[in-house]
């Protein structure tokens, strides 16, 4: 715990390491974390900033799209400065200026399948804040492929839904145990629109469940999905069971 004798650490990290559920142990536990965000958007832009203000030791931030215009209204790490630069090197530099201590890692190559299980068998969780069901689904399998849990988020027009997907727990389901190839019928925010503050909602309940699964606080959304209507202000939760006939996770632990 070499964090503990820098003064200005502690400082920085005095309110969260406060919370009885946290405390030292936890931080340490963050401090020391590597985790992989899939996607700078309008999720992976909370998530970054939270997560390199609590301390998380290396992100690692992953996207090939440079910032536009019309990303501004929702994409809150980036600024009209950024425009046209790529999406992880702006979310870079916001992330240092909050939280210099901690390490960012870019990529700025899509990932094929090999290179991005290399990634997820290095670090502690992985936070699916992408757009679109082909890398969700190439994520998911990864993680499931390296036993590292998945944080996976989504939000479109007014609407948003978050779950945790941990391939540790046998009772857990994957991602594939809700979404088959036939059921996932692409729409995008360029299509259909999105609302800021709900892909915020999102992304920030992605920061807060990756923290609980790192310090081993809580009870993460394990075999839980929750759903948020943001036009209504409601919650649903909708219990998940794996698929035995699951083409990703069926055949785990046999």
């Amino acid at each position: 715990m070499e964090w503990l004798a820098d003064n200005d650490l502690l400082m920085r990290y005095s309110r969260q390491v406060l919370l009885p559920q946290l405390d030292v142990e936890g931080q340490d536990k963050l401090v020391n974390a590597r985790v992989l965000v899939v996607g700078m958007g309008g999720l992976g832009t909370p998530v970054a900033m939270y997560l390199a203000g609590a301390g998380i030791g290396e992100l690692i931030i992953a996207d090939y799209d440079h910032v536009e215009l019309s990303n501004l209204h929702r994409q809150v790490v980036h600024s009209t400065a950024d425009i046209d630069r790529p999406k992880v090197e702006s979310a870079r530099d916001r992330m240092l200026a909050i939280n210099p201590e901690v390490t960012v890692t870019t990529i700025t190559s899509a990932l094929d399948a090999d290179t991005l299980l290399e990634w997820v068998q290095q670090v502690t969780v992985v936070v699916d804040a992408c757009d679109n069901f082909a890398t969700r689904f190439a994520v998911n399998e990864a993680c499931v492929q390296a036993g590292v849990p998945l944080v996976s988020g989504a939000a479109i027009r007014m609407e948003g839904q978050l779950s945790v997907y941990d391939s540790r727990d046998e009772n857990s389901p994957c991602y594939r145990c809700l979404f088959s190839d036939e059921s996932a019928e692409e729409e995008t925010c360029s299509q259909t629109g999105v609302l800021g503050p709900v892909v915020g909602t999102i992304g920030s309940l992605q920061a807060l469940e990756t923290i609980k699964l790192i310090a081993g606080i809580g009870k993460p959304l394990v075999g839980r999905l929750l759903l948020f209507d943001g036009l209504q202000g409601e919650w649903q939760r909708v219990q998940l069971k794996r698929d035995p006939g699951c083409p990703v996770c069926s055949q785990r632990g046999a």
